[in-house]
C-alpha cells in the first residue's frame, strides 16, 4: 500500500496556471503520493484555463475537484446555453481539439469532497460523515444539516454527469428559491443547491441566500445579512474548506472554516493549505488582471 505523503488544498485558480505550477513546486508536490484538493473555479478570467484543465485532469486520482460557479458557467457556454464574455478568457479552451473530452471530465466532478482527518491510505471501517472535513466552492447552506449537503451534492453530480446534462445546466440559472423550505420540486432543489454550493457568501438571518453582496463582512453596510458560516451549525463540529469569497483574503475569526480564495486572478496571490499541519503556502500573482 502506498502511503500518502501530504494532502494539499488550493483556492480558486481561475486559469492562473503559472502560479499553480509555481505553488506546487514550492511544496515539492508528488503526484504519485500526494493529493491535491481544488476548491473550484479552475477556469475563467485568467490567461490559461485550457492548460489548467488539462493539467488537473492529468493528475487523475491525485486531484480531488469541486465545481465552482465559473466551471458550471463554462459547461453551459460549451453546451450553447450561454455566451462567453470576453472577460471569461475561454476562447482557447472552447476551440481546443480536446474541448469535448475536457468538458465531459469537468461535468463528472462533484460539488462536495470529503477530506480525511487521518491518513487516507488507511481504510477505516464504519466511517461516519463527521469523521471528515469537507470542501465545496462556496460553503454549506446554514439551512442544511451535513446529511442534506451530502445528499444534494450526489443528486447534482448524477444529473450533471448523465446524458441530460444540457437540460440541467439550462435549469440552474436563477435566484429562486433562495430558501430551502421553498424548494419543493426537483428543479427547485437543484437550483437552490447549485447556488448554495457555488454562489453563496451572505445569508439573511433566517438562513436564506443573499446574492448581491461580495465585500468583506466588516465592509458590508447591510445589517440584514451575515456570512453563511456565522449561521451554520454544521461547522461547529465539522471543518469546512471553501473558495469563492476573494475579498476575505483567507481571513476569518470563525473556527473550523478555511477560506482559500485570495484573488490570484485579481493580482493578489494563490493560496494552498497543507492539511496535516495547517501550514499555508502562497504564490504571488504574476501580474494584475
Amino acid at each position: 500500500m502506498v502511503s500518502i505523503m501530504a494532502i494539499y488544498l488550493v483556492g480558486d485558480i481561475q486559469g492562473c496556471f503559472t502560479e499553480l505550477t509555481a505553488l506546487l513546486a514550492q511544496v515539492n508536490f508528488d503526484r504519485e503520493k500526494d493529493i491535491l484538493y481544488l476548491a473550484g473555479d479552475l477556469v475563467a478570467r485568467g490567461p490559461n484555463s485550457l492548460e489548467t484543465l488539462r493539467f488537473v485532469k492529468s493528475l487523475g486520482k491525485s486531484a480531488r475537484v469541486v465545481l465552482g460557479n465559473h466551471d458550471l458557467h463554462l459547461l453551459a457556454v460549451h453546451a450553447g446555453i450561454k455566451k462567453a464574455k470576453k472577460s471569461d478568457c475561454l476562447s482557447a479552451l472552447l476551440a481546443a481539439p480536446d474541448a469535448n473530452e475536457l468538458m465531459d471530465w469537468l461535468a463528472a466532478q462533484p460539488l462536495l469532497q470529503k477530506i480525511p482527518n487521518s491518513n487516507p491510505s488507511l481504510k477505516v471501517e464504519n466511517e461516519d460523515l463527521e469523521d471528515f472535513a469537507y470542501m465545496s466552492h462556496a460553503g454549506i447552506s446554514p439551512q442544511w444539516q451535513l446529511t442534506d449537503a451530502v445528499e444534494q451534492a450526489e443528486l447534482i453530480h448524477t444529473k450533471l454527469a448523465g446524458s441530460d446534462r444540457k437540460k440541467w445546466l439550462a435549469l440552474m440559472y436563477g435566484e429562486e428559491p433562495n430558501n430551502w423550505s421553498d424548494a419543493i420540486t426537483d428543479i427547485e432543489k437543484f437550483r437552490y443547491s447549485i447556488n448554495a454550493f457555488t454562489r453563496m457568501r451572505f445569508c439573511f438571518f433566517d438562513g436564506s441566500l443573499e446574492f448581491i453582496q461580495k465585500d468583506t463582512p466588516e465592509n458590508t453596510a447591510d445589517t440584514n445579512i451575515t456570512p453563511w458560516y456565522e449561521l451554520s451549525k454544521t461547522i461547529i463540529n465539522t471543518a469546512w474548506v471553501f473558495g469563492h469569497w476573494a475579498s476575505l483574503m483567507g481571513n476569518s475569526s470563525t473556527p473550523n472554516i478555511y477560506p482559500l480564495d485570495t484573488g490570484c486572478v485579481w493580482g493578489n496571490e494563490l493560496t494552498m493549505l497543507r492539511w496535516h499541519d495547517k501550514k499555508y503556502f502562497k504564490q504571488s500573482a504574476q501580474k494584475k488582471k
